[in-house]
């Protein structure tokens, strides 16, 4: 039976974003580093989330007769000068880095940089600039400097603005907590974390917005927000995904970094506290665990953001 010489030929659309991505991740599960990465990130992370079930201790219990002493059976990973068991504060030290780097992704990374992106690429004109130089304004300043700033010169503020909660409200909690300098560390941290995310998607939108499906969709009367949902916002997944990704590590050093210079998170334990607490010379002699323990998670913990970013561009190169 002869056959026609033209055929049609329907493509379900979901099916081939959905062979995309898969395709993504079969490429990234072939990278050994990549997955091993991926694994210790979310043995952390998982370790930060369950802390309360899983951590033997409270991480502010203290036994004053067992202070400083090295592994054992009943400190896995010793304790420190207040005789607080390590490892209970190694775990709810991570969970620090997940409430402080989730926090940040999703206001920051996510939100923040994602919806002006957008905005700028596909308006452009007085909105793009507006946008653009309100970016490279936060761009040009020293941003750790600046985060010790703000989070120095507001610290004490934002505790008087919970206490105040505290006293007028039924919310109970905030100050022995940590919320108040959680809030105060994420808040300034999505300030200078939105404008990398919000440069690179603008881009890509700039060149997405002259295509004919763009144009097509625009005149058939699709609104700038439907635009926006339906037509660019999955073209440019992949990039928030990267930036994500690329973001992590440096949002997790930076509140590290912020708690060792002492105006991080307060009343909650941290990274960052608790290497300041084993730094200098003399500690570490006597007493290497104290930074040792902390030291060798964060290393871990941000070579594998980084190798896990590294690989997953790879992968998704071509797309």
């Amino acid at each position: 039976m002869a056959m026609t010489a033209t055929q049609e030929v329907y493509v379900d659309e979901s099916s081939v974003g959905e062979s995309a991505w898969r395709q993504v991740w079969g490429r990234l599960r072939r990278k050994k580093l990549a997955m091993i990465s991926l694994l210790i990130v979310v043995a952390i992370y998982l370790g930060g989330i369950f802390a309360p079930l899983i951590a033997p201790y409270g991480y502010n219990t203290q036994d004053l007769d067992r202070g400083l002493e090295g592994p054992s059976a009943d400190h896995w990973l010793g304790t420190d000068r207040l005789g607080r068991d390590m490892l209970s504060r190694t775990l709810y030290s991570a969970r620090t880095t997940v409430v402080v780097t989730t926090a940040v992704v999703l206001s920051g990374s996510l939100f923040i940089g994602t919806t002006l992106g957008l905005i700028a690429g596909y308006r452009g004109g007085w909105v793009d600039n507006l946008i653009m130089r309100v970016g490279d304004i936060f761009a040009g300043l020293p941003a750790i400097i600046m985060l010790i700033l703000i989070n120095a010169s507001l610290g004490r503020r934002v505790e008087d603005a919970a206490r105040w909660v505290e006293d007028h409200t039924f919310l109970d909690g905030l100050v022995s907590s940590g919320f108040h300098s959680y809030l105060l560390v994420f808040g300034a941290l999505s300030l200078f974390f939105w404008v990398g995310s919000a440069r690179v998607i603008r881009a890509q939108v700039l060149q997405l917005r002259e295509n004919d499906f763009i144009l097509a969709a625009e005149s058939l009367g699709g609104s700038s927000a439907r635009v926006i949902r339906s037509h660019i916002l999955p073209n440019v997944s992949f990039l928030i995904v990267l930036g994500i990704s690329a973001s992590l590590g440096g949002i997790a050093g930076s509140e590290i970094l912020l708690t060792w210079f002492g105006v991080g998170v307060q009343n909650a334990p941290s990274f960052g506290g608790m290497i300041y607490e084993g730094s200098g010379a003399r500690t570490f002699q006597s007493h290497p665990h104290l930074l040792l323990v902390p030291g060798a998670v964060v290393t871990a913990l941000l070579f594998a953001f980084n190798l896990f970013g590294d690989a997953l561009n790879d992968a998704m190169r071509g797309r």
